[in-house]
């Protein structure tokens, strides 16, 4: 285990921290579900038809390393079971449901794939969603103010991780030698 391993939680929390999340009308919900052609009754996954366990971002909010604008609101939603959200990550859906990534739908062999992306393209008709400029609404100041916590925690996690290993390191050591002891 290393304390490093964790950096792109510690990432994600930052952007997801300053993402807004706009919640949706009923009849917002409604008005989705009905272009995916979901029931909310039983509800399923957009991309593969599996029973939905949790929404996926359409576009992702995370990018390298950077929120990419995207917020937390319906139309950037869609019910997703667990299995296509993971293995979907921050892939562009139209590119990632046709391709080889594992568990995508094309490979687990989805019948309807071309009818569930007829319906995803025009889910993203109706949204119509635009990223939006993070930096530009809340100021360069505030911005940099933001990263700059992010860059110190991770610099931070490094530092700890150096000391982590001198710790194990004489633990190992002192264990040795106590059984050379004995």
């Amino acid at each position: 285990m290393n304390i490093t391993t964790r950096t792109s939680s510690i990432t994600n929390a930052f952007i997801n921290s300053i993402i807004p999340v706009i919640t949706p009308s009923i009849n917002d919900i409604r008005e989705a579900l009905a272009i995916l052609a979901l029931e909310p009754e039983s509800l399923l996954c957009a991309y593969c038809g599996d029973p939905s366990t949790e929404w996926d971002h359409l576009r992702a909010i995370v990018k390298d390393k950077r929120p990419t604008g995207y917020i937390s609101e319906i139309r950037n939603l869609v019910p997703a079971c667990g299995k296509c959200n993971q293995s979907k990550g921050n892939k562009e859906w139209s590119i990632w449901i046709v391709g080889d990534a594992p568990q995508a739908p094309k490979q687990r062999g989805i019948q309807d794939l071309e009818a569930r992306m007829q319906r995803l393209h025009k889910y993203e008709e109706w949204g119509d969603v635009k990223p939006l400029n993070l930096e530009e609404l809340i100021g360069e100041d505030l911005w940099e103010q933001h990263w700059k916590h992010w860059d110190t925690i991770l610099r931070h996690m490094n530092e700890a991780q150096s000391t982590a290993v001198e710790v194990r390191q004489r633990v190992l050591d002192r264990l040795s030698s106590k059984s050379t002891d004995d």
